[in-house]
């Protein structure tokens, strides 16, 4: 089974970093308001970065690191996975 961490960006423009092993299933849930209250009030949001992992406890390590960056180097983090994934 993979996890993954996943970051969304909210309609307030605010991002959101999480972990799940369901990626469809947990943005629908984000979608419809039940899947955490952060998101809950800043519908809707978008997938804009979201990387596969071994294991739950990779993918906490993970998101702990993606938490710990400033919004500018998630920012560019998102950027840069976007254009590898063009290329």
């Amino acid at each position: 089974m993979n996890w993954f961490c996943y970051i969304l960006r909210c309609a307030d423009d605010t991002l959101y970093c999480g972990i799940t092993n369901d990626l469809d299933k947990r943005l629908a849930a984000h979608n419809t308001g039940t899947a955490s209250k952060y998101t809950r009030v800043r519908l809707p949001v978008d997938l804009v970065f979201a990387e596969t992992c071994a294991d739950r406890s990779t993918a906490s390590k993970r998101e702990m690191e993606i938490k710990g960056l400033k919004r500018e180097d998630k920012l560019e983090l998102i950027k840069l996975t976007a254009a590898s994934e063009n290329q």
